[in-house]
């Protein structure tokens, strides 16, 4: 099978009444097989114990509470398939500094995990959970997206489609709980794993004629997951709703919020209603999962690319005040807007550096304790734009990025159960430099392309253009 990477559509299939006392039983025999699974489907390459354990890991290295950290997201390539040096030299490069790990279990890397109803392949799965362990990483599995038996499609091996508007579709409601017992299966395959996020950014969960989000809908298959990885283990760690915290331009207030406001832009009110309704009638959750951009739904940097990312301080407070003491998680946060395909290539690497880590910065202090780089991995090639290592598909790849040097040492210093400090700053850099500090180490960053002499925690020293500095304390 292929690698898969992967906008919201949401059908609902109706079944025609058959009228007559001479048709009922028809009519009652034919809907229940329009609910099952294309028998015909292949089953090539299947297996009915999906949850059987895969590995000898008793426990591997992992964060035993809600909060895990500062790590990545695999995306469709990653470092589990490549040269086998270079194979070999990404997981001894992550196991210098191990951080959380994040697989989705349908794309992004990973197959069709039960092509027809029953029956399970894991193959592309095991890999990455393998690669994670190996590394030393503290796995975490995003439930998402859904086989295609599940939302209207055929079942089989060779009918999934692998299409982004398909594999963007969300369960139907009958296939809720389908779904759930698929979640229990991959939770019984990897009991090592104890931190779960349930579905990605809504997906599918548009509700057309009202003009926004189900988010009845993902509560209800929520909560049936949520029962389900808990019956499976009571330590497992469950967290949504992964909703896209939109904004739009400041001077905008139809259809936005005060509530959640700033010079970067004021947030979608649909997104605040789709937030309180989960959080009100949510059947329990560990950690609270949100994602975002620190620029508006139109692109916009406001008012500049170092000072949007205050957004994300500004959602994360929001987010604390509805939800109490629950960790907050940033599954996917972008600082760096991109392309009509999707790339982020129009910086310079220092440049993007410098953003990431005011990001990282940013969403700290709004109190998040987990976050997840979105790790964009090509396939082959010399360059990699914002890429955490080299492509791996040569035997000199898998060495560290830039982007590798900042996510490990921000997790490293400031990990769960940091205790931040102020910082004293010289009144004429407070505008170029941002900085976080807890008591033992310092994060600088110039936010302007040329260099400075900065006077920060009582030293003085010299910034290169979008330099980011570590001091100690």
């Amino acid at each position: 099978m292929g690698r898969h990477g992967w906008n919201s559509g949401a059908r609902r299939w109706r079944l025609t009444a058959l009228l007559g006392v001479g048709v009922a039983a028809l009519a009652l025999v034919l809907t229940v097989i329009s609910t099952l699974p294309d028998s015909k489907g292949s089953t090539a390459g299947t297996t009915p114990d999906g949850d059987k354990v895969h590995g000898s890991q008793a426990d591997p290295p992992r964060q035993a509470g809600p909060e895990v950290g500062w790590g990545f997201t695999h995306t469709e390539h990653s470092a589990d398939e490549g040269s086998s040096a270079a194979v070999e030299r990404a997981e001894k490069l992550l196991g210098g500094r191990p951080m959380p790990q994040n697989q989705a279990i349908m794309g992004w890397g990973a197959d069709n995990p039960e092509p027809v109803k029953g029956r399970y392949d894991f193959t592309a799965m095991d890999r990455r959970i393998d690669f994670i362990t190996k590394s030393g990483g503290t796995p975490v599995i995003t439930l998402c997206c859904a086989p295609d038996w599940m939302k209207g499609g055929k079942s089989g091996v060779d009918n999934t489609n692998w299409s982004q508007p398909n594999l963007e579709k969300a369960p139907y409601p009958q296939h809720f709980q389908d779904f759930a017992n698929l979640a229990a299966t991959v939770a019984k395959r990897y009991p090592y794993v104890h931190h779960f996020i349930v579905w990605n950014e809504f997906k599918g969960f548009w509700n057309d004629g009202q003009a926004r989000w189900d988010y009845e809908g993902y509560t209800q298959m929520y909560n049936l997951v949520y029962q389900a990885l808990k019956k499976v283990d009571e330590k497992n760690m469950v967290g949504g709703p992964y909703l896209v915290m939109d904004s739009h331009n400041p001077r905008q207030t139809d259809g936005t919020t005060d509530a959640v406001k700033g010079p970067w832009g004021r947030l979608d009110q649909r997104i605040a209603d789709a937030f309180t309704y989960w959080n009100k009638n949510k059947a329990g959750a560990d950690f609270v999962v949100v994602d975002g951009s620190s620029y508006t739904n139109d692109d916009e940097m406001l008012p500049d690319e170092f000072k949007a990312t205050d957004k994300l301080t500004a959602v994360g407070k929001w987010v604390e005040q509805q939800t109490g003491d629950l960790p907050l998680w940033w599954a996917e946060y972008y600082v760096e807007p991109a392309d009509s395909e999707d790339h982020r290539r129009g910086w310079s690497e220092p440049h993007r550096v410098a953003v990431q880590a005011a990001g990282l910065i940013a969403m700290a202090k709004g109190g998040a304790t987990s976050g997840f780089y979105w790790n964009p991995e090509t396939e082959s090639g010399s360059s990699c734009a914002g890429c955490m290592w080299r492509p791996t598909d040569g035997s000199s790849g898998g060495g560290a990025l830039p982007m590798y040097d900042l996510v490990s040492r921000f997790n490293e210093e400031f990990g769960p159960g940091t205790t931040f400090r102020s910082v004293d700053v010289a009144a004429d850099d407070v505008p170029n430099v941002r900085v976080i500090a807890d008591d033992k180490a310092v994060l600088v960053i110039n936010t302007l392309s040329r260099a400075i002499s900065a006077e920060v925690d009582g030293k003085r020293f010299e910034m290169q253009g979008y330099e980011v500095k570590w001091l100690r304390r």
